[in-house]
């Protein structure tokens, strides 16, 4: 069930722009995500509460937005704005509200770059937008090294297998369909990258399918990758640990004991994993000769 909702403001100013995502902002305009990852950060973790409760559609995010932007830019206040940071701009109900692409108008029209994070394919809709706001938009002056144009595309993968996925995130745009849609994006111009966020441990993160990522996306001409591993949190049942460890108990009980070893008592992989798992995608970008960071395009 979905509910409609009206909120105070919609535009979030972070405390630091982080150094992967370069948010300067964060604009969510749903809360909660039908989606449904098993494995998402904002079930059961400090940032935000389970996806079990209803979806809701900020109605007046777009008037909101509008004003808080006007306010912004008369200030010089220029940033990227992140869509979205604890949902997907592009969920099923979008094709409804299209708060998204009303969202964009609004960016376009105060010079505002974006960045846009999703695994959904319904991006394709508002590519005159992207191109628009690609254009025009007002970089930060710190970040004029770094970047060119006003548009980053990050598509978010934690498996290339439809049958992974169908367990892990059966809400969201099948990887094969997502991938078509990522080839679009390059097609069209736009600094698209990929979000590995997570791997699965020794489910997407083996030798044969981490190779078959970094070659499908070297393939597609991705302009960085963003790997990262599995972080599980909570202990009631709509929680990501707790989802997370029942699915590889029902689907690869081969791996239920070490992954009930390694979450047992954190919410991370063990510290000799994390260093291992650096040093594969250090190499594994150098030998696909892909950037971890995102920057300026590359021929």
């Amino acid at each position: 069930m979905s509910r409609e909702i009206e909120v105070k403001s919609v535009l979030n100013k972070t405390k630091k722009r982080d150094s992967w995502f370069l948010d300067d902002y964060t604009l969510n305009l749903y809360s909660s995500c039908s989606f449904n990852c098993l494995y998402c950060y904002i079930r059961g973790s400090k940032y935000g509460s389970n996806l079990e409760e209803s979806l809701s559609i900020k109605t007046n995010a777009i008037e909101i937005l509008d004003r808080q932007l006007f306010n912004r830019a008369k200030k010089g206040q220029y940033g990227i704005i992140v869509l979205s940071s604890a949902t997907d701009p592009y969920l099923q109900i979008e094709k409804k509200y299209q708060l998204t692409r009303s969202a964009l108008k609004i960016i376009a029209k105060h010079n505002f770059p974006v960045h846009i994070i999703t695994k959904s394919d319904l991006i394709e809709r508002d590519f005159d937008l992207l191109h628009q706001i690609n254009k025009t938009a007002m970089l930060p002056k710190d970040l004029n090294h770094r970047l060119v144009n006003g548009v980053i595309v990050s598509f978010s993968f934690s498996t290339l297998d439809n049958k992974v996925a169908e367990i892990f995130e059966k809400g969201a745009t099948r990887p094969s369909d997502r991938l078509i849609a990522l080839n679009k994006t390059v097609n069209e111009g736009f600094l698209t990258g990929v979000s590995l966020m997570p791997l699965l441990p020794f489910i997407s993160d083996t030798t044969d399918h981490l190779n078959m990522l970094f070659s499908t996306f070297k393939k597609s001409k991705v302009d960085y990758i963003l790997p990262a591993t599995l972080s599980l949190f909570g202990h009631t049942k709509a929680d990501s640990k707790v989802l997370v460890l029942n699915a590889i108990k029902k689907h690869y009980p081969q791996l239920e004991n070490k992954y009930v070893s390694y979450f047992k008592n954190s919410s991370e992989m063990p510290q000799f994993y994390k260093e291992a798992f650096s040093k594969k995608m250090i190499e594994l970008c150098q030998e696909y000769n892909l950037k971890n960071v995102i920057g300026k395009k590359t021929n």
